[in-house]
């Protein structure tokens, strides 16, 4: 096996220029795609880690997946039945106490229960939308990012009580207001208060700067005339990725809709995993080309060497040992070319992480791109450049292993 070896160095290096190219090209498609790779994955990993943060690990609303069977139904024989609702339908959950001490019970992690209510803000004239979100602030404390993201005053405001507000501050620019100002909400049943903004909020998505408001949740229940009701209970756990089971088995005890943030995003789940095909698909082809090199100095060293092999054959050396010798010439070379696409990597890695500008576009910002420092990168990479090597000697090999040692001393074709 030594001497095997001693032999594929020495026509590896009998042909450097060749072998120099051809390791250049190697270590290119794996330096670019282990910095292809980790930009992509980072991308995911940051959008996956904003969900997360961002957003309830499980959140649970006044709604159930399938219709409730209708008292008329159980009543009347008929084949369907329409046009009837109650005289006063006010969605809501029931037994909302017993459901926030159950769930306290047993959730590893924090809860927090509000109101949603739609209606208007205005302010000297003009009016905005809003999405009036009634909160405990203790509570959302510990589930909502948002207590981090105020430009001015504070969500603790609103733990001191009155009709204090906080909004977005690009609801407060379309308003014109600004902090200390008294606005006017309205709610969707027509009820009107005067609420003083405590607090202004920039989370960076411009649905909640321009459509969100946050007030005691007791004031949300005399805003929307539903004394003591809530619609919506979000759960932050210790364990994001258990939010399915969870879900699941909140859902399947109070009978209300529980929804995991992997429910809430799956369309985007499912995409990043079309990316991921597609993205290794590109790294394979990359790296397939660079196996075109090697094949080529291998089949050029099969040819010139065509007299060594058959006197090698003739020396006792069998058909294994002359595919082993070639196979290794290819990997070699391969391995050379992982080697020195690791360096290239991590600099071009390392040139991506360290590159800072500034986005304001739809209200989203970047300052930097999202890279992923991952050693599985690399053996990926590495993992399909010897493949493409090992394959693209092995032909040239094969048919070096079957030349008859005969016919080229003698000079046959």
């Amino acid at each position: 096996m030594r001497l095997i070896l001693d032999i594929a160095v020495t026509h590896i290096l009998g042909r450097g220029r060749q072998t120099l190219v051809a390791v250049i090209g190697v270590a290119v498609g794996v330096g670019f795609s282990i910095a292809m790779a980790a930009l992509m994955q980072g991308g995911q990993d940051d959008f996956v880690e904003q969900l997360i943060d961002t957003m309830p690990h499980v959140q649970i609303t006044d709604e159930q997946r399938s219709t409730r069977r209708q008292p008329a139904e159980t009543e009347f024989d008929a084949a369907a039945i329409s046009g009837i609702r109650p005289p006063d339908d006010r969605r809501g959950i029931i037994n909302p106490t017993a459901a926030m001490a159950w769930l306290g019970g047993w959730v590893p992690g924090n809860l927090a229960q509000s109101l949603r209510t739609q209606g208007v803000v205005r302010y000297q004239g003009r009016e905005a939308g809003a999405a009036f979100v009634g909160v405990e602030p203790e509570m959302e404390r510990a589930i909502s990012p948002i207590v981090e993201d105020f430009t001015a005053g504070s969500f603790a405001a609103l733990s001191q009580g009155g009709n204090n507000l906080v909004v977005g501050d690009r609801m407060a620019e379309k308003l014109g207001a600004g902090l200390g100002d008294t606005v006017t909400a309205v709610s969707s049943s027509g009820l009107s208060r005067s609420f003083r903004i405590t607090g202004l909020f920039h989370t960076g998505t411009t649905a909640r700067d321009e459509g969100e408001a946050y007030l005691l949740l007791k004031n949300a229940q005399i805003l929307s005339e539903r004394p003591n009701a809530i619609n919506d209970i979000r759960i932050k756990l210790h364990d994001p990725y258990a939010a399915r089971e969870a879900a699941r088995r909140i859902e399947a005890e109070l009978g209300y809709k529980a929804v995991s943030w992997q429910e809430a995003n799956e369309s985007i789940m499912e995409a990043f995993v079309v990316r991921n095909v597609i993205m290794y698909a590109v790294v394979a082809a990359i790296l397939l080309v660079a196996g075109f090199g090697i094949f080529n100095i291998v089949s050029t060293i099969t040819h010139e060497k065509a007299r060594d092999i058959a006197i090698m054959k003739s020396l006792g050396f069998s058909r294994s040992d002359m595919q082993r010798m070639f196979v290794i010439e290819g990997i070699a070379i391969g391995a050379a070319g992982s080697l020195l696409g690791w360096a290239l990597g991590f600099a071009l890695t390392y040139a991506l992480a360290s590159i800072r500008f500034e986005l304001d576009a739809g209200g989203q910002e970047i300052t930097e791109l999202p890279i992923a420092w991952s050693a599985l990168h690399y053996a990926i990479a590495s993992g399909f450049a010897l493949g493409s090597a090992a394959v693209a000697g092995y032909l040239p090999a094969r048919k070096a292993a079957r030349l008859n040692p005969v016919d080229i001393i003698r000079g046959a074709t």
